[in-house]
């Protein structure tokens, strides 16, 4: 590929690069650490599909909001909250986003707009579809993005809030993260339209369908969807094909698939084949993958360290938030 093929500068696709990287390393850190019982409950990691948030969320403006699913936190991340509250959130202290209440699969930042995290299977869609609603309502012009597996397009809460965004024509940018297995279920056993785009044009939605392993083709491919979004202030989806490396959960035997798939995936890996492009266009060197590599380990350390730092919420507080207290009832 020659330089003219590659519209984008240096500082641009480092950004993409770096990001990618910074998600990768934090999960990597807390499959470590929930191995060695700091981060407990569950923990579903995102390695492998790091070019979708990357890519999708740089297409992005930071006053749109995002809800993306359980396995969220590269989403977090690269939308702005910071990877101190996220660490804390997963060991559980109250200094997370979540005041870790919510701990890996639900982290929550209204600041950055970043509505969750959400442990039940499609149940961010329908949030998406309200939070698009209130905009109409409210003359805004602005997205939401909401991010969600192939598994969740078998769930009524899908065709359902498709049908509500196309009828009532929301802005929405749908984007389905189509890693080929909900959970342990293959796609062609769960799904009998696998052409994931021929199911959401049934709303009268237009589609995309992007390659997930490549940061360059999910940023463009979000950056249309979102144009789209904006200018006419009516929906639009993208199917991202890619393919997480590890197993569904911490807890999965991964029975499901071939190693020999998982290791075919792995030579698509996002990182190392955008690093290997930049370098053969001359616009990036080992030396400067190693330096952002070393940065990112010592924000990663940095994390722990604020984490390990923070306090659990005293037992006094559990209840805050969960009931309205009597007074602020009676007042409303």
């Amino acid at each position: 590929m020659s330089t003219t093929e590659f519209s984008y500068d240096k500082t641009f696709a480092v950004t993409l690069l770096t990001d990618m990287l910074r998600i990768r390393r934090l999960e990597e850190k807390a499959a470590e650490l929930y191995g060695a019982g700091k981060i407990r409950g569950f923990l579903h990691l995102y390695i492998g599909e790091e070019a979708v948030a990357v890519g999708a969320l740089h297409a992005l403006d930071k006053g749109d909001a995002v809800v993306a699913t359980y396995r969220e936190h590269g989403h977090a991340l690269v939308h702005g909250v910071s990877m101190n509250a996220i660490m804390a959130e997963m060991y559980g202290k109250r200094e997370g986003c979540s005041r870790g209440r919510g701990g890996s699969m639900h982290l929550f930042d209204a600041a950055t707009r970043f509505y969750g995290g959400n442990a039940i299977v499609a149940g961010g869609i329908p949030l998406a579809v309200g939070l698009a609603l209130a905009d109409k309502m409210q003359n805004i012009q602005r997205v939401t993005a909401c991010f969600f597996g192939e598994g969740a397009m078998a769930e009524g809460a899908f065709h359902e809030s498709m049908n509500l965004a196309s009828l009532w024509q929301l802005p929405v940018l749908f984007c389905c993260e189509n890693n080929l297995y909900a959970m342990g279920t293959a796609l062609a056993r769960s799904e009998s339209q696998t052409d994931l785009c021929v199911k959401a044009s049934s709303f009268d939605i237009p589609t995309l369908c992007a390659d997930g392993m490549n940061v360059i083709a999910t940023h463009e491919a979000a950056r249309a969807g979102a144009a789209h979004v904006r200018t006419t202030g009516r929906p639009f989806f993208i199917e991202f094909q890619t393919y997480r490396f590890r197993p569904h959960s911490m807890f999965d035997p991964e029975l499901y698939r071939d190693k020999a798939e998982v290791a075919a995936w792995k030579e698509r890996g996002p990182i190392h084949t955008f690093s290997a492009r930049l370098k053969e266009l001359g616009l990036f060197s080992e030396t400067e993958f190693l330096r952002i590599d070393a940065e990112v380990a010592a924000e990663v350390d940095a994390a722990v360290a604020f984490a390990e730092a923070g306090s659990f919420e005293e037992a006094s507080e559990l209840m805050r938030d969960v009931n309205t207290p009597a007074d602020a009832a009676q007042e409303a």
